[in-house]
């Protein structure tokens, strides 16, 4: 029974990062228009990121003109995807950010996650003198 799941699985787009629900992303899609082909980008927060297999998927908030939201849901696998760009992640503690679609202005805000910069007071740099950095860089 594996080896028909694993004959009927898609392949994975390998232009999509793993993604969190709270990042900030930028989803290139491509659209056909007649004969011609054009990527349309569409930027906004991931609510939700689906984790089964064959129909996993990620849902897309931005709001449009006038304050009017727009949510779009991606599957994973799609050929039609032609890159995600995490531009950055927020500090979010659910899997699902439903509530977003009641809340307007400031309350719509999340807080930015700085996880590559250390926290305040830990993992300084220390100093170090010209004199002793000229000698390292002489043995190596």
């Amino acid at each position: 029974m594996s080896e028909l799941l694993k004959a009927v699985a898609a392949k994975p787009n390998e232009n999509i990062p793993a993604l969190r629900p709270g990042d900030q992303v930028s989803v290139h899609v491509k659209i056909k228009e007649g004969d011609r082909e054009r990527i349309q980008e569409f930027k906004g927060v991931v609510l939700r990121a689906g984790k089964s297999a064959n129909t996993k998927n990620f849902t897309v908030r931005r709001v449009a003109s006038n304050g009017i939201g727009v949510e779009r849901t991606f599957l994973v696998h799609s050929p039609l995807i032609d890159k995600v760009v995490v531009e950055h992640s927020s500090v979010v503690r659910r899997a699902n950010l439903g509530y977003l679609r009641g809340l307007t202005g400031k309350k719509a805000r999340l807080k930015q996650k700085f996880s590559d910069l250390p926290k305040k007071g830990k993992g300084k740099a220390k100093a170090v003198p010209v004199e002793e950095a000229a000698e390292g860089e002489a043995e190596a």
